[in-house]
């Protein structure tokens, strides 16, 4: 029987919430087996940029990442943020590592090819080491992920940090029962984008194309649902879209569960 692993993604809007990471390090302690956590921070990062006078540049929701944003991102991602994380979860005796792609070569990314667009210096994952990842668990180590991976020959790359824990997410499944969670500030997915508490329990992937067409999922969540499905089809036990109150009651969740 495989062993359970729970990969839980935090968006950027959570990490400035002292609350929020308090609840979180305390829900992973609660939470059995092995655990990954993955987190963004690209409010922040925008926020550090145009006080140092660095202009912000965004093609339909998507960040173009050049020389002088990549090193912000890189300071906030795997710098602020990230140790912010691991010395709370510390504190509620969650053992962790603050890491990046590149630490331990775990998570490796090409630069994506221009295009239509020229993003810069995004990266796209071509490889996880798994081995690795089995190796931290091992120690009962719970690494902590930050959106910056690296492209094995000394270049560091901004990454989007849903499709790092769902590409880890797919690369364990074959060894682990894998539970992925992305956790945001809303309760779940929204009937109504404008009521809190219009939280849809469940979502198949033809209501989520009627959903998308009638516009009631907005752009910035349609990366995450893509995400969240391809997880789905590649073997990923069960996938959730909640806010950290949803996995309080863990196992019960509260939230969207996104199913084939």
């Amino acid at each position: 029987m495989k062993q359970r692993l729970t990969i839980i993604k935090i968006g950027g809007a959570l990490m400035e919430s002292e609350e929020t990471i308090v609840n979180l390090a305390n829900v992973l302690g609660e939470i059995p087996g092995h655990k990954v956590v993955v987190h963004g921070g690209g409010r922040k990062a925008s926020d550090l940029s145009e006080k140092l006078g660095i202009e912000i540049e965004m093609i339909e929701g998507r960040r173009i990442t050049n020389k002088e944003t990549l090193d912000v991102a890189t300071m906030v991602y795997a710098g602020l943020y990230n140790k912010q994380l691991v010395s709370q979860f510390q504190k509620n005796n969650v053992r962790s590592l603050g890491m990046s792609g590149a630490d331990l070569n775990i998570i490796t990314s090409r630069k994506r090819p221009v295009r239509n667009v020229d993003y810069g210096f995004v990266g796209d994952i071509i490889k996880i080491d798994t081995s690795a990842m089995s190796e931290l668990f091992n120690l009962n180590i719970v690494p902590v992920f930050c959106a910056i991976t690296h492209d094995n020959n000394g270049q560091l790359l901004n990454t989007n940090a849903d499709t790092i824990a769902t590409m880890i997410a797919v690369k364990m499944a074959d060894q682990y029962t894998v539970d992925l969670m992305y956790c945001m500030d809303k309760k779940g997915v929204l009937e109504d984008p404008d009521d809190d508490d219009s939280v849809i329990s469940e979502i198949d992937y033809k209501r989520y194309k009627t959903l998308k067409m009638n516009g009631k999922i907005k752009l910035g969540l349609i990366p995450k649902m893509d995400n969240a499905f391809y997880a789905l089809v590649n073997n990923v036990a069960d996938v959730w879209i909640c806010n950290i109150d949803g996995l309080v009651d863990y196992p019960a969740i509260k939230g969207t569960r996104i199913c084939q």
